[in-house]
């Protein structure tokens, strides 16, 4: 799940005005006091102020914020510490963080690279690649792989809810026990008729994603995860990012606690047991491809180099494709949904891309705009009732990119692999 920002201007110098924060308190001695690991050069200092500001407004104990400009991670930073076992840890900025919606880029890639390597075209038609019945609505059949990746393949979450988190309902529906697995959500689905003619608007769907992992592993013989780490992962060396699981005694060895003021009742098994709604409340496995994935803001950075210029990962006729305008063309407010990303022009005469994500117990940020300039947040709760708005990270970030004069050199990507 995840809640897109719609103001995404970031032309630094054009005169954009950030956003308030809403509730926002001035910076104090409790933000200084925020522990802190990883490398900040002077240069970079405001950036590390606002992330100070930002974590104190929101009572957030576990974040992590990186910095790149052209290729360099140039600014890695862990905020905070939790207690397992027993024992206080720090954030460090190699920590894991379920980073939500920012999987979906890795799944776009995912299939625009099934598409490079082989006879696949992401025009084809995804109801005969998954033995898909279209009885329920004709429509179905106008359904191709890039409508799915564009979020215009006939799905409003809006209009009816979005399945990847209402397990009760489909396993009530289709007379089955929890935890319900993909299969599930896709008999459940493809059994009703779609929201809208495929096409024809944008709605985000996770829904949609989970299809396009499905196609992914049918045509490739791999499962998912092994797909994305043989084909777009170990080419340029990144190793630390999996897909997460459910419960809090399933969490990896470096992966943060998520917090939440709510609880849920469970999906994971048929307890009726109410459970933190991080914890249970909803299905990782399920979310995979749409939201699943485990990574660092580091390692976000190094991912989003690949879109920086062919390489081993794809050439350059794929990456036109990630940040190509869809057959709807461009929103209201300037932007585009492409492969996995937002895009827009800027005023440097290239695209800022980026996509923030969303679930409980996470908020997640990550952007790629001019001057080479790349950043991401993520963070271990999210925006809820009577907390300030998370997503003035977007402005908060630009405005201190805005902010630099005089950009440090030294490169600690080598650190980070």
């Amino acid at each position: 799940m995840t809640v897109i920002s719609r103001r995404r201007v970031l032309q630094v110098g054009a005169g954009m005005v950030p956003a308030l924060a809403l509730g926002a308190r001035p910076a104090t001695a409790q933000a200084a006091a925020i522990p802190v690991t990883g490398v900040v050069p002077a240069q970079l200092a405001g950036f590390d102020t606002a992330m100070k500001t930002y974590i104190t407004e929101r009572n957030i104990s576990c974040a992590q914020l990186a910095v790149a400009k052209n290729g360099k991670i140039l600014l890695a930073r862990g905020y905070g510490s939790y207690v397992r076992n027993g024992v206080t840890v720090a954030v460090q900025p190699t920590s894991l963080f379920r980073i939500a919606s920012l999987s979906k880029s890795l799944t776009a890639a995912a299939l625009t690279r099934l598409a490079q390597d082989e006879n696949v075209d992401l025009n084809d038609k995804v109801a005969p690649m998954l033995g898909l019945s279209t009885t329920a609505d004709p429509r179905l059949a106008d359904v191709t792989l890039v409508r799915l990746l564009q979020h215009i393949g006939g799905w409003d979450r809006t209009t009816t809810y979005d399945p990847l988190f209402h397990d009760a309902t489909i396993a009530a529906s289709l007379g089955t026990s929890l935890p319900i697995d993909r299969e599930d959500i896709m008999k459940y689905v493809t059994g009703r008729k779609l929201d809208f003619a495929p096409g024809t608007k944008y709605v985000y769907s996770n829904y949609g994603y989970l299809l396009a992992a499905r196609v992914l592993e049918e045509i490739s013989g791999m499962t998912y995860q092994a797909y994305v780490h043989k084909r777009l992962l170990d080419p340029v060396g990144i190793t630390r990012p999996r897909l997460g699981k459910s419960l809090r005694s399933q969490a990896d060895a470096t992966e943060v606690p998520y917090e939440s003021q709510y609880t849920s009742k469970s999906v994971v098994d048929d307890s009726g047991a109410t459970v933190p709604s991080p914890y249970g409340g909803f299905s990782m496995p399920n979310q995979g491809a749409n939201g699943g994935w485990l990574a660092s803001a580091v390692d976000m950075l190094k991912w989003g180099f690949v879109f920086d210029g062919a390489g081993p990962v794809l050439n350059a006729a794929s990456i036109s494709k990630v940040f190509a305008q869809p057959e709807i063309g461009v929103q209201p407010g300037g932007w585009w949904y492409g492969l996995g990303w937002q895009v827009r022009n800027n005023n440097a005469g290239t695209l800022n891309t980026w996509h923030n994500g969303s679930m409980p117990g996470t908020f997640s940020f990550f952007a790629r705009i001019q001057n080479g300039v790349s950043y991401c947040a993520i963070f271990n709760r999210r925006e809820e009732t009577a907390t300030p708005d998370f997503d003035t990270i977007d402005p908060i970030l630009g405005q201190a990119t805005g902010a630099v004069t005089t950009w440090p050199t030294t490169d600690l990507t080598p650190n980070y692999f």
